[in-house]
């Protein structure tokens, strides 16, 4: 084990997750922590890994969606290739989440004329 290993205390301090998180994504596969008895110790790649998973799912993507990018960040592909490869799931993430702002934006509208409706009926 890495001297650099983090216990999983240190591990949910640094990313500011709970213990739960870590082990959720654990048994999703996504981290593989070294077990020591009943002890976790992330090592560099966890890490790496964690900092992955954490932008990934701020930007929306689903659990099979950041297993392929890091799939992708550790696989042996071309830079290049990688590249492309991240920006198009970017893209289509984009995409997506223009089109739920677009029917949010639509559903606050109707919210209101449905607002509208009532206070002309109550006041």
């Amino acid at each position: 084990m890495d001297d650099r290993a983090l216990a999983i205390s240190e591990m949910s301090e640094r990313f500011e997750v709970t213990l739960r998180t870590l082990r959720f994504y654990e048994e999703k596969g996504l981290l593989n922590p070294v077990r020591k008895g009943a002890r976790r110790f992330y090592g560099e790649r966890d890490v790496s890994r964690m900092r992955v998973i954490l932008q990934a799912k701020k930007i929306g993507l689903t659990l099979a969606e950041i297993r392929k990018v890091i799939k992708l960040v550790e696989g042996s592909t071309k830079r290049d290739t990688q590249y492309k490869e991240l920006q198009e799931i970017c893209r289509a993430q984009q995409e997506l989440l223009l089109e739920q702002k677009q029917m949010l934006d639509e559903q606050i509208v109707e919210v209101g004329q449905i607002l509208g409706t009532f206070d002309d009926l109550v006041g």
